[in-house]
């Protein structure tokens, strides 16, 4: 067995910090806005943070912002002084995982010359993020079960158990209870991880927060440059409005990053946010139809699929089982086949139609011997 990933991406060990905040909108957790249902979700995460002892799972597209409301919980408990640790479940490769959560013992494989405390023990009394839990291999999760349960956990290579104390908060992008029935997730793990469900709204579901949230972003980043703070005009926040943002919020801070970065002057206008849509797939639940391979419109500086007159644009194909019939894995491999043309190769809004985490996709295309270049020219 190779040795556990150490001081990587994929996990990060933060030492308290104050919760951000902001001049204008609804500043709670970090969490800048003043939509009724992410108010709501703050409201629950006030309650849930004064009981460490809860399991908190928390829903939402990818870029919605769940590690930092995980934190915000976390800062507004009563162990904010102990360690808040955010492991993404998808970031490390299964056979390290293991070791990672639990530690290991010496000895316990190849080159583990000494001991090593895992995340749940490191993260003593504090908060223990678990990301993409969606992602977690099945063979571990009757141990994060037990964990849970039981409040134990050994070290791999170990015989003694030892004591968690910390709080668990789960993430996920993808709906678990789909995984549940397709037997990728273990329905009991599912219940016990689903005592406190919160779900953050997506940013096109935000339309009165967006203008907030780039402000916010202009001053956050001149307060990190050091320079002074440039204002929106009308036609940035209708180009802003306009778009609808399948990254959600973390796209949108990219984007003021370089606005702000490459744009002349103290003011932002339309022509300053550039938003590159060509990959962008807006699905039905976004009240957009789109069909793959839509030519482009530049309008204030933002990239747009010209949607193509058509008596059914969402359908480009479908999937056909003859009368000698076809297994499952050919019929997934051309759903999946089908949805990346759909979304003309964009990997976040297959995964985000099929139900399924990015990683996971990726892996599939891969198992099943699909790329992104092959697909689309075959379309």
């Amino acid at each position: 067995m190779t040795a556990p990933l150490r001081q990587t991406g994929a996990h990060r060990r933060l030492a308290p910090a104050s919760v951000a905040s902001a001049d204008s909108g609804h500043a709670n957790f970090g969490l800048v806005g003043r939509n009724t249902a992410l108010a709501a979700a703050v409201q629950l995460g006030r309650r849930v943070a004064a009981s460490p002892a809860t399991t908190v799972l928390i829903g939402g597209e990818t870029g919605t912002g769940k590690e930092l409301f995980a934190r915000g919980i976390h800062e507004a408990g009563p162990t904010a002084g102990a360690p808040f640790v955010a492991i993404n479940c998808s970031a490390i490769p299964e056979s390290l995982l293991e070791g990672e959560l639990f530690g290991h013992e010496a000895g316990a494989y190849t080159g583990a010359r000494g001991a090593q405390p895992g995340l749940a023990e490191s993260a003593g009394m504090g908060t223990l993020f678990l990301d993409e839990i969606g992602e977690m291999p099945l063979a571990l999760q009757p141990k994060l079960l037990r964990l849970l349960e039981e409040r134990t956990a050994r070290r791999l290579g170990g015989s003694r158990e030892y004591r968690v104390n910390c709080r668990i908060v789960a993430g996920t992008n993808v709906q678990l209870e789909r995984a549940v029935a397709e037997g990728r997730f273990r329905a009991d793990l599912y219940y016990r991880l689903n005592v406190v469900r919160v779900d953050l709204p997506p940013l096109r579901e935000r339309r009165g927060d967006i203008a907030l949230l780039a402000e916010h972003f202009a001053r956050e980043i001149a307060n990190r440059r050091g320079g002074p703070v440039k204002v929106l005009d009308s036609s940035a926040v209708s180009a802003l409005e306009a778009h609808h943002w399948p990254g959600n919020v973390r796209e949108l801070r990219n984007v003021m990053e370089r606005a702000t970065l490459l744009a002349d002057g103290p003011v932002l206008r339309g022509g300053d946010i550039v938003i590159t849509a060509r990959d962008a797939f807006l699905t039905p639940a976004m009240g957009v139809l789109v069909e793959a391979g839509c030519e482009e419109t530049r309008m204030q500086g933002i990239t747009t699929p010209r949607i193509p007159a058509s008596s059914n644009p969402l359908s480009i194909g479908t999937i056909s089982i003859p009368t000698g019939g076809k297994s499952l894995a050919e019929i997934e491999r051309e759903a999946i086949r089908l949805t990346m043309l759909l979304t003309a190769g964009n990997l976040s809004a297959a995964a985000r139609i099929l139900g399924i985490s990015r990683p996971t996709l990726t892996r599939r295309l891969r198992e099943s011997g699909l790329t992104r270049r092959s697909l689309l020219a075959s379309k």
